[in-house]
């Protein structure tokens, strides 16, 4: 029988500084001589490392081993976290703490489902369930977020670094995963040699080990693996290590022995030569001689009891190693084997096995009133005393209760992260348990002190009634508002939430997809709060009505406005969400949401811009419904073409299911008119007899097909009548032309387009002879004219001959088709260049930048549209002034031809345009219409400065919209004129929208005039407050309600009259206004003051929570009651301001509830006196029993005092050894229920 040892010698050595010399032995606490009493880890050694043995017993043996496994897709680990090693160890609050939150976050992270319990040694336990990839993932969040996180370093060469790292850092992650630590190697230009590892304890030792056997393998010096048998690893290292460093030592040779997680048999020492042969054969020699001498038995020992035999930190193993020679084997934790074996000499074995089994061990019988004590009698006489002791000592001071709740209310009483219950367990100084849902129990159990229980008790059981008489209401809102009901951050449903504080209202979860959202509270603030969210839910609704509006693309940047200025405006005004569709997508359509109204006003307001910019109008079509989704076609496949051959203009079919016939044509007068032909033509095709065929050629022949500016296609469809329709870059199949139309058409055209493209699947191959001097204009920038040749006419290949060859010969390669029509294109070009000239046209060089446009856009117009080429001249840096006097020369002034050199244009004016004769005068004339032009405009100087508007706003709105300069004159010239710059097509339009703008401005200073009349009130200064209002709510309805400013006086001021209200605004408005603030003066006039005398003791209790009571009281006599500030002379004196009626009822019911609040207080004086002496003051009387330092219950309490406590200790009672078992009953229902109260009823403890 073989087993594997816990905890290695090396491990025990780490833990042995310091326990040495306490022994844990049961002792009588009411000896004088005690002065330090054992702590509770002394005395309550925790359980080892579980995981030690995991990988030790995860290790298949034998034949086993050859069979592969089926792995489940769902696994389920346990981890342990030892209470040394946990890293949030406060577990005083029920549901809180930052150990639950980030349990929450491993689980949203990695998809794994996480369980934690306690154990009473204070370890913790967590069980992760999931797929194998997340349980992996979650225990190494575990072990990086809840255990605590050693380190250590460890020295190897710094030559050896690379390897731990390996090939692009492959080694070191494998490692840092197969050990969960984190290792850190010092950067290469660091000289450090020292490696740091962080981790757990275990971690450290794997990670610690395996980077020495990798630096060992790569050491200079000599490397020699020793195989020793697992078992014989304890007998060389020794005592706590202390045979392996004498070794190490004497030899100066490196010598590793894997620690006992690591299931390796091999001891690898480094050094050099000859030292390392006398470490080898020393270790040798211990090994052979033990192999020899010693023998092992086995006994039987309960499991439970395997973690005293192993000892606090596994000290006691190395005790008896120390003492007796002798190496105990103790089973893996998750072993079900209760074995444990020693091996030693056979003389020693008998010492070790007494030392085994020397200890007293206490049983607590579950579900009855019993403790069961077994071990050598003298020991178990003590222990038996100070349980007696205890048990008393817990009858005396205790008490407990137990109350029956629903536990549907036991989340309630819970409050939001344990709220109200750690209030309760603070204010009452109790234990309070609450069952978890899974277990369906309304028992909740209170146990502490015996007032502070009753106390509880009792507002747990009114919470309790309240939470019974509530009412529970579901509210249905579509999922998709929760998220803006919620509010960013919370914000909204906060504020829903103070409105109704009684109420608790509950959203399902996300993942859920339900719409129900539950109300919970008194019945009238359940109603309150459903109609507010129901209406709150309407105004959403209403909100997110949307509507799609197209818009021709090259009108989106006026719709925009310089700086968003237009887009913004529009979206204030009408209230709406207006997106536009980036700059980069091929869709013109603009998305408006909100009210329906506003959504309408806010298109019509774009539709109203896209018109004033373009010839742009609309017509509406009655096409029967019916026939619109055939019209549209798939995915508006039909629609789009139309769309598009027609110059783009918009068709708009109403939503399907509206039942409306009405088909909105938008565009260009002419394209609009053309598309309504195409689309009535179309919808009869669809409506008598409509037909349809699909056909497939090259993507590369499309544009043959179609020809230039759609001739060919044309062509087809006048001769056939059928619709031929190419597919867009949008669609999948780039090979499919659809034709229809009715069925003869729709042949005929199928059969002239088949024709057409087998004439383009023949290939031929052509030449033509081209002057070499026109070569270039076709080769030049990257073949650009060829490429377009090649893509118009149906990817034909056009070969120039090389440069520097004399050569006239160009061939072509397609198509035969394709290839004449090339020809004849090239031809074309050819008497383009030969007809070509270059003309001059003057402009001053200052309007060449508005001639361009914004990147050249309007030069490029004009290129395209003619056919012509445009060079503008270089920039005169320093232009010499227009005034410069003519130089003399020898003594004379210039003469006749000095003049005409002034007259006649600069060159940096000179724009040279090339091409045919005709086009580079339709060129010229477009250049010169694009000169900018200067008007005037007469506007009244007050005016100037609204014109131009907050930080030029005004003024750059204006230059936006009518694409043309405005100079407003400097403040300083007085002057009226303001002049307009830019097109002559322009400035008309802006002449007109500037003067609208002067109307608008004047119409404004008389409106502006009649709205600053002043009528000031007088009142008395002690009103002033009462018609300001709470937070000025008063102040602020009147000014809204009559459209005024209201001014009060300045305090500081002494020279303002303090009784002066002024009113500004309209002479109607100001007069209602100071007659409502009158009316207001007169209520307050009636109004009187009395002061009563209420003690001071019930001041809090008439105010209440937030001062909730004393508002529903002011609410409900219409009274103002003020109390007195700390520190005031009479502290008793409360001030009730109203009518006189009002002020006496008022003041009758204050009185009535001093007088009940008051004999609550007297009583609670009277209690005091009778009240049970603090914690400390027990602590000086002589206590009986086992008293530990530093125990977990401990923390419960404020000030540090010696808990009581029972031994648990458990073993076995060796055979031949004296001892009886002794078996207390106690009287119920003290014993189990204090024993849970002070967290020792430990389901381990029990067999």
């Amino acid at each position: 029988m073989s087993s594997v040892a816990v905890l290695t010698q090396e491990s025990f050595a780490e833990h042995r500084s310091g326990l040495a010399q306490q022994q844990v032995k049961v002792t009588a606490l009411n000896s004088e001589e005690e002065s330090d009493p054992p702590t509770y880890k002394e005395a309550f050694p925790p359980l080892p490392e579980k995981a030690a043995c995991l990988e030790t017993a995860q290790e298949p043996a034998g034949a086993w081993s050859k069979i592969r496994p089926i792995k489940a897709s769902v696994i389920t680990q346990v981890f342990h976290v030892p209470l040394e090693e946990r890293k949030y160890k406060d577990m005083n609050q029920f549901g809180e703490g930052e150990q639950a939150k980030i349990c929450l976050d491993i689980m949203q992270k990695t998809g794994a489902h996480l369980e934690l319990s306690l154990a009473k040694d204070q370890g913790l336990s967590i069980m992760v369930s999931g797929k194998l990839e997340a349980v992996m993932k979650a225990r190494k969040e575990i072990v990086a977020r809840l255990q605590t996180q050693a380190s250590a370093t460890v020295a190897i060469p710094k030559e050896h670094h690379r390897f731990v790292i390996g090939k692009n850092g492959e080694k070191l992650q494998d490692l840092e995963l197969k050990t969960a630590t984190k290792i850190q190697i010092p950067r290469p230009d660091d000289p450090s040699n020292q490696i740091k590892i962080t981790g757990t304890k275990e971690g450290i030792e794997k990670a610690r080990h395996e980077i020495l056997l990798i630096s060992a393998e790569q050491d200079k010096r000599a490397v020699e693996r020793l195989d020793v048998e697992k078992v014989f690893h304890p007998f060389i290292a020794g005592p706590y290590n202390k045979l392996v460093s004498e070794i190490m030592q004497e030899t100066g040779t490196r010598i590793n022995i894997p620690p006992p997680s690591v299931n390796k048999t091999e001891i690898v020492f480094t050094g050099e030569k000859e030292q390392l042969a006398q470490a080898v054969a020393r270790v040798k020699k211990i090994y052979e001689e033990k192999k020899k001498k010693t023998t092992t038995i086995a006994v039987e020992v309960k499991k439970s009891q395997h973690k005293y035999v192993i000892g606090p930190k596994g000290n006691s193993l190395q005790e008896i190693l120390e003492k007796t020679g002798v190496s105990v084997e103790i089973p893996p934790t998750d072993s079900s084997s209760e074995t444990v074996i020693l091996r030693g000499e056979p003389e020693k074995l008998g010492q070790a096995l007494t030392e085994v089994y020397a200890k007293v061990h206490i049983e607590f019988t579950e579900g009855e009133d019993k403790i069961t004590l077994e071990g050598p009698t003298e020991d178990v006489n003590v222990a038996q005393e100070q349980i007696e002791a205890m048990v008393k000592d817990l009858i005396n001071r205790m008490d407990y209760a137990e109350i029956s709740v629903d536990h549907k209310f036991h989340r309630h009483l819970i409050g939001k992260n344990g709220a109200n219950i750690n209030r309760i367990k603070d204010q009452y100084k109790v234990s309070v348990r609450i069952p978890p849902d899974n277990e369906k129990s309304n028992l909740i159990r209170i146990e502490g002190d015996p007032q502070g229980v009753q106390q509880a008790k009792k507002e747990l059981l009114e919470l309790a009634s309240r939470m019974e008489n509530e009412r529970t209401k579901d509210l249905i809102i579509e999922q998709k508002f929760h998220r803006t009901i919620i509010g960013q951050k919370g914000e909204r449903i906060r504020e829903i939430r103070e409105k109704f504080p009684e109420v608790i209202i509950n959203f399902p979860d996300p993942a859920h997809k339900s719409d129900i959202v539950q109300l919970r509270g008194p019945k009238n603030e359940v109603e309150k709060c459903t109609k507010y969210m129901q209406k709150m839910v309407a105004d959403l609704v209403e909100n997110s009505f949307s509507i799609s509006v197209p818009i021709f693309k090259q009108f989106h940047k006026n719709i925009i406005g310089k700086g968003g200025a237009n887009i913004k405006k529009i979206r204030e005004e009408s209230n709406t969400k207006i997106d536009l569709p980036a700059e980069n997508s091929n869709s013109e359509t603009i998305v408006i949401t909100g009210k329906r109204a506003n959504c309408e006003a806010a298109r019509h307001r774009i539709l109203a811009i896209q018109k004033e910019l373009a010839n742009i109008t609309e017509v509406e079509v009655s096409i029967p419904s019916k026939l619109h989704n055939s019209l549209i076609g798939a995915k508006g496949r039909f629609i789009r073409s139309i769309m598009e051959e027609c110059g783009g203009v918009h068709i708009h079919f109403p939503t399907e299911g509206s039942g409306s016939d009405t088909v909105t044509i938008r565009g260009p007068a002419q394209d609009v008119e053309k598309a309504k032909k195409q689309l009535l033509h179309l919808a009869e095709e669809k409506q008598t007899k409509s037909y349809t065929v699909d056909l497939r050629a090259k993507p590369e022949y499309h544009k043959f097909l179609i020809g230039k500016g759609g001739g060919n296609i044309r062509k087809v469809r006048d001769n056939t009548g059928a619709r031929i329709i190419f597919p867009t870059s949008e669609d999948k199949d780039q090979e499919l032309i659809t034709i229809m139309g009715t069925e003869e058409a729709v042949k005929e055209a199928q059969k002239e387009l088949e024709t057409l493209i087998k004439n383009l699947d023949n290939v031929v191959e052509d030449s033509m002879m081209v002057d070499p001097k026109h070569h270039r204009h076709f080769v030049i920038r990257r073949g650009q004219v060829l490429r377009e040749i090649a893509d118009e006419y149906g990817g034909v290949m056009v070969s120039f001959p090389r440069s520097g060859t004399q050569s006239d010969k160009v061939t072509l390669k397609g198509a035969k088709d394709c290839v004449e029509a090339a020809k004849k294109r090239i031809q074309e070009i050819i008497e383009d260049l030969e007809a070509q000239v270059t003309t001059e046209c003057a402009i001053p060089q200052k309007f060449h930048r508005s001639i361009m446009g914004p990147k050249g856009s309007r030069i490029q117009q004009i290129t395209r549209d003619y056919g012509v080429q445009i060079k503008f001249p270089d920039r005169e840096e320093n232009p010499a002034p227009a005034t410069e006097p003519a130089v003399q020369e020898n003594g004379e002034e210039g003469g006749e031809g000095k003049e005409a050199d002034l007259s006649s244009p600069k060159k940096c004016d000179i724009i040279i345009i090339s091409g045919r004769r005709e086009k580079c005068e339709a060129a010229r004339e477009a250049l010169q219409a694009l000169v900018p032009v200067t008007i005037e405009v007469e506007v009244p100087f007050d005016l100037h400065r609204y014109i131009i508007g907050q930080k030029g706003s005004g003024i750059r709105k204006m230059m936006d919209e009518f694409e043309v300069n405005i100079q407003v004159p400097a403040p300083e010239l007085q002057s009226d004129i303001i002049t307009i710059t830019g097109l002559a097509v322009n400035l008309d339009r802006a002449k007109v929208g500037l003067l609208e703008r002067v109307k608008e401005l004047q119409a404004e200073q008389e409106d502006r005039a009649l709205r600053s009349f002043k009528l000031t009130v007088t009142v008395d200064p002690k009103y002033h407050p009462k018609i300001i209002g709470r937070k000025g709510a008063v102040i602020t309805q009147i000014r809204t309600e009559h459209e005024v400013n209201i001014q009060f006086p300045d305090k500081d001021d002494d020279n303002q009259a303090q009784d002066q209200i002024t009113i500004t605004g309209y002479e109607k408005n100001t007069e209602a206004a100071r007659d409502a603030i009158m009316k207001i003066v007169g209520e307050l006039e009636q109004m009187v003051s009395e002061d009563v005398t209420l003690d001071h003791r019930v001041h809090a209790r008439i105010i209440g929570a937030r001062g909730k009571a004393i508002r529903k009281i002011m609410d409900e006599f219409k009274v103002d009651i003020r109390f007195p500030q700390s520190g005031a002379p009479d502290p008793n004196c409360v001030t009730v301001t109203g009518l006189p009626e009002n002020v006496e009822e008022a003041i009758d019911h204050i009185l009535n509830l001093e007088e009940e609040y008051l004999a609550d207080v007297v009583d609670n004086e009277a209690m005091q006196v009778y009240m049970k002496p603090s914690a400390h003051e027990e602590s000086k009387a002589p206590s009986k029993g086992f008293v530990v330092r530093d125990a977990p219950w401990a923390t419960v309490n404020t000030e540090k005092v010696l808990t009581p406590l029972l031994s648990a200790k458990n073993f076995n009672e060796h055979p031949g050894q004296a001892g009886r078992p002794v078996e207390f009953i106690f009287p119920k229902p003290w014993v189990l229920p204090h024993l849970h109260a002070i967290e020792l009823n430990d389901s381990s403890l029990c067999s």
